[in-house]
């Protein structure tokens, strides 16, 4: 889409093009698209209000009914930050006394948004037009044009002095192709960029991929892990005045929405620690704990453990295992029942004395494909089971499981 094609959208004939394509969007795409050309709709105004209306249902995930009257890119909403996870990090920001924002690569805003719901202002840098001009038009929809204000630009550019707090999203995707970029050198802004703004500005937040090599974490920063509904969604490093702890898991839970803008509300759990904790090891006990993927990536599996008084069966695979059921929000708990070195032989048989016909698989430390194995079990019978492929001192291991009564 290029600024024309937006410019058009934003018409009166744009909006009912809009509403229109929100009618017959989610169904087939050509049969959607013959529906609005039969209305009369130019071919490249029905195309662009199909794409956009198909966003905006992908975008309810994230922003809920709010996701009605926003403008999307496609990358752009798949890099955008959850609402939940936005609001959270905004409340914080307000709360160390953040009153003025620049976040640099402001995409679509959603950063933005939440940012100025909680009453700070934000100045919006986005280099592509386009994703500037729907960044504005967002703002505008949640009627916070006067708290988030936009330009297109440079964000390397942009003054940082007339703020007092920064906020950094840089893209990694690939302009043109949408192809991720794993390298941060080569994210936009660069990397060494990002991690500069903490020594210009005192609150300084910058969101990265959950995969981000701790080694590149810049020392003094705290490295925060987020996960909602127990899926990994996103890192964030809070540096200067805002770290409080090295490394930090926060899990959150959504709620259903409390209003008619979608707003949610969301319990916290958070556990936090150095990151270079080893926990003990031992044998597999009766209970083994799966720690949510925000701790794990955080390296804060020892500290869970200590606190759960569990150990580990292989230094290097991040299971719990505990004498009594983990009362805990920071994982999944299942009691074992049978623990044998893998032998695909051995484990169908016993899945057939069993009777089991139904297995979940989970694994850490193993080679094998969930999907093949599920296959070449050939199961049949009526209970169902958790295995668990994994390494127990070094031994390929399987574990036969059920989950626990919470």
């Amino acid at each position: 889409m290029d600024l024309d094609q937006f410019g058009a959208l934003r018409t009166p004939a744009g909006s009912a093009a809009l509403a229109a394509a929100a009618e017959v969007a989610g169904g087939d795409p050509l049969t959607a698209a013959a529906a609005l050309r039969s209305a009369g709709l130019p071919a490249g105004l029905a195309a662009a209000a199909l794409t956009q209306a198909e966003l905006r249902r992908r975008a309810v995930g994230k922003f809920g009914p709010a996701a009605a009257g926003m403008f999307f890119t496609r990358a752009g909403l798949e890099q955008a930050t959850r609402r939940v996870v936005a609001d959270r990090r905004a409340a914080r920001l307000r709360a160390a006394g953040v009153r003025s924002l620049a976040d640099l690569g402001c995409g679509l805003g959603a950063d933005a948004l939440a940012a100025a719901r909680a009453g700070i202002r934000v100045y919006g840098v986005e280099a592509d037009p386009v994703t500037a001009a729907m960044a504005a038009a967002n703002a505008e929809a949640a009627g916070l044009a006067e708290l988030f204000t936009v330009e297109c630009g440079d964000a390397t550019a942009f003054d940082v002095t007339r703020v007092d707090g920064v906020f950094c999203d840089p893209a990694r995707r690939r302009a043109g192709t949408g192809r991720r970029i794993f390298d941060p050198k080569s994210y936009s802004p660069p990397w060494d960029f990002v991690t500069g703004l903490a020594e210009r500005v005192p609150h300084t937040v910058v969101k990265v991929a959950p995969g981000l090599d701790h080694a590149l974490i810049p020392a003094g920063a705290e490295a925060e892990w987020v996960s909602v509904d127990g899926d990994l969604v996103e890192a964030a490093l809070w540096c200067g005045r805002l770290a409080e702890t090295p490394r930090r898991a926060t899990l959150l839970r959504e709620g259903p929405p409390v209003d008619a803008a979608g707003t949610r509300e969301a319990s916290a759990h958070q556990l936090a620690g150095s990151g270079d904790a080893e926990a003990p090891v031992g044998p597999v006990r009766r209970y083994l704990l799966d720690p949510d993927s925000a701790v794990v990536r955080a390296h804060l599996v020892a500290e869970l453990a200590a606190d759960l008084g569990g150990t580990l069966a292989d230094p290097s695979i991040a299971y719990v295992y505990t004498d009594a059921p983990a009362a805990t929000p920071f994982g999944r708990c299942l009691e074992v029942t049978d623990v044998l070195p893998f032998s695909l032989k051995r484990l169908r048989a016993l899945l057939r004395e069993r009777g089991v016909g139904r297995v979940e698989i989970l694994k850490r430390g193993s080679a094998l494909e969930p999907e093949k194995l599920r296959r070449d079990l050939r199961l049949a019978g009526g209970a169902g089971a958790s295995l668990v492929l994994t390494r127990v001192a070094g031994a390929p291991t399987v574990l036969l499981c059920r989950p626990v009564a919470s």
